[in-house]
């Protein structure tokens, strides 16, 4: 919305979900970025938007309850839940609650009219996460959480979830594959972890062709991502007309990550903000709320969001 500023929404705590030394999802991810937001003078022409910490109700809709209660019971006796690749501290939960909280207050925000659309810098990341499985970094699914809340407290009908993380967002898939009222579009390397995302898994009932994978080898940058977002994404959200768009942000499909061998550079990731923008601006009032997930090598991770932030800016 023309006038209003991008929102941030982010917490100090976030460097509290401690994942071990040496581990490649560390809170310096988040201080990297707010250095490089103030110092581009990014942030201080933002509205920074304070999380608040999600309740089980809102976890609720995306997560098992008895995944639940063993995340809870992990977090309080192990380093690592037991049902994936998922390091946490005693802190975790909380921090946890807090990051799905930062993307809700996000979503809140722009619907209010407070910013024109806003990105979440939270930690854990959530894409990976499914109904029953905490796993790949993540506790809770932040961006499918953050999809329901807008349905169910603001009313929105239609959602798309763009995540161009290079790897697969088999959560927020299994989440919504056979839902009808989320789009969900992926481009991701493959094979790579976690494994999924093939072509040809497409949705199924009410969700039949309502998710798009588009699986690229190694090696693959804005020639085969930027043409999918252009020749795939576009025509889909038109037909799909989404009222809100949020997006699972990975920098990992950076050049250069040491967990990804993708090849986009800083301004392509301005080019597919620019891309997602021009869909939430036909289609859904300019309503947009993108998260970070994914992202390891810190100043290739903090130049790529400038340049994500500068785009949603401008």
């Amino acid at each position: 919305m023309r006038g209003l500023p991008t929102g941030i929404a982010t917490s100090e705590r976030y460097v509290e979900h401690l994942t071990g030394p040496g581990h490649k999802e560390q809170p310096a991810r988040v201080t990297a970025i707010l250095e490089r937001l103030a110092a581009d003078r990014l942030l201080p022409q933002a509205r920074v938007i304070t999380p608040r910490p999600a309740d089980d109700e809102a976890i609720l809709r995306c997560h098992t309850a008895d995944y639940l209660r063993t995340a809870i019971r992990d977090v309080r006796e192990q380093r690592r839940l037991s049902t994936g690749d998922t390091h946490v501290c005693p802190d975790s939960l909380e921090i946890a609650r807090l990051a799905v909280g930062g993307v809700l207050a996000a979503v809140d925000a722009v619907m209010a009219g407070d910013v024109a659309n806003a990105f979440a810098v939270v930690r854990p990341p959530g894409h990976h996460a499914t109904p029953s499985q905490g796993m790949g970094f993540c506790l809770f699914n932040n961006v499918a959480i953050a999809a329901r809340h807008a349905q169910a407290a603001h009313g929105i009908r239609r959602v798309l979830i763009v995540d161009w993380d290079v790897h697969h967002g088999n959560g927020s898939q299994e989440i919504f594959y056979k839902d009808g009222s989320v789009l969900f579009f992926d481009t991701h390397q493959h094979p790579l972890y976690p494994g999924t995302g093939h072509a040809t898994e497409t949705g199924r009932g009410a969700g039949a062709g309502l998710t798009i994978n588009c699986p690229f080898p190694a090696g693959s940058g804005r020639r085969e991502i930027v043409t999918a977002f252009r020749e795939r994404l576009l025509p889909a959200a038109a037909r799909f007309k989404p009222d809100f768009v949020l997006v699972s942000a990975g920098f990992d499909s950076r050049l250069d990550d040491p967990l990804g061998a993708f090849t986009l550079s800083d301004d392509d990731f301005a080019e597919l903000t620019g891309i997602v923008r021009a869909i939430a601006a036909e289609h859904a009032a300019g309503r947009l709320v993108s998260t970070l997930e994914g992202g390891y090598a810190l100043a290739g991770l903090a130049s790529a969001v400038a340049s994500h932030v500068g785009a949603l800016m401008a």
